[in-house]
């Protein structure tokens, strides 16, 4: 089912067991911020990017380092060399993504991020070391910017896939059709926001952090919510903000994001997530890394 009729899709959604396929990453791959400075193009359409002159590359590279030492306590994490002619390629799970024996390459907007995709050595790191088949998006027409439009829960094979002009809805058909899912819900991102992972994030298939104030249809986030019940976490325009909805859970024990959204979740989000949910909240300090427009979640592809 790909749908934007939000009763259909919960109709059928909410009898989907958590059979499809394992809820979280066995490894996760990142990309080493060399060269971090901002880039124009994406900030066309990136409100979340800082100006030019507060970026800092060593400052990145070094909050880098600690991120990808934070997420080894969870999963096998290797880093993959960072270039400056492509700048954005800090966040890497826009135009990489996988499922159980294949690679999938999205097709980006913008052309410096387009280049990203042309990675021979990450493309050959999965189909001659790893085995896996390739799924090529990247020469097609349509903006399918994978986990970063699409936020999947794994466990049930459901998308939700925020359009923009990231993601249209012939990119969506294309990524709910490779990776295969049972059921995706498209809907239109509110002005201003770019990638649905920014507002929503689903946790080992078992919870939820949702930012209601970034969908254009306001009854969205509560057919989100309805799947998730009571360990669905309605984030505030200050923990949005913060980029507390661009987490990720790489274990069944643990939510990851940045320092500062950590900083921003309220009591009683929290609790949600540690008591209710099971989740502890694990935090990297990522300022720097955040000036590019993406947080925690953004910087982290999944293997699966």
């Amino acid at each position: 089912m790909l749908t934007r009729d939000a009763d259909a899709f919960l109709g059928f959604a909410r009898h989907c067991a958590a059979d499809f396929g394992p809820a979280t990453a066995r490894a996760a791959f990142l990309v080493s911020p060399e060269g971090f400075q901002r880039a124009e193009q994406s900030a066309r359409d990136n409100r979340y990017m800082a100006a030019a002159e507060r970026f800092d590359a060593d400052a990145a590279l070094a909050e880098h380092r600690q991120l990808h030492s934070a997420l080894a306590q969870d999963v096998p994490v290797i880093a993959f060399a960072g270039n400056p002619a492509t700048p954005d390629a800090v966040f890497p799970n826009n135009v990489f993504a996988t499922t159980p024996g294949q690679l999938i390459v999205g097709r980006m907007r913008h052309p410096v991020r387009q280049r990203e995709a042309e990675r021979p050595d990450i493309r050959r790191y999965f189909t001659d070391v790893m085995g896996y088949a390739e799924r090529d998006l990247s020469g097609q027409p349509h903006p399918c910017e994978l986990t970063g439009s699409l936020v999947i829960d794994r466990a049930r094979g459901l998308g939700f896939c925020g359009l923009s002009e990231r993601c249209d809805e012939a990119g969506a058909a294309l990524m709910h059709e490779a990776f295969g899912l049972r059921a995706t819900l498209m809907f239109p991102l509110a002005p201003g926001e770019y990638h649905t992972n920014v507002l929503l994030a689903v946790l080992a298939g078992r919870a939820a952090l949702i930012c209601p104030a970034g969908f254009a249809d306001p009854r969205i986030p509560g057919v989100i919510a309805e799947l998730y019940g009571d360990l669905a976490v309605s984030l505030n325009v200050n923990e949005q903000a913060a980029f507390a909805g661009n987490a990720i859970a790489l274990s069944e024990r643990r939510v990851w994001m940045s320092e500062a959204a950590s900083t921003a979740l309220t009591a009683g989000h929290r609790r949600q997530l540690q008591e209710g949910a099971g989740f502890a909240v694990g935090c990297v300090p990522l300022a720097a890394l955040e000036h590019g427009g993406g947080s925690l979640r953004c910087c982290v592809a999944e293997i699966f």
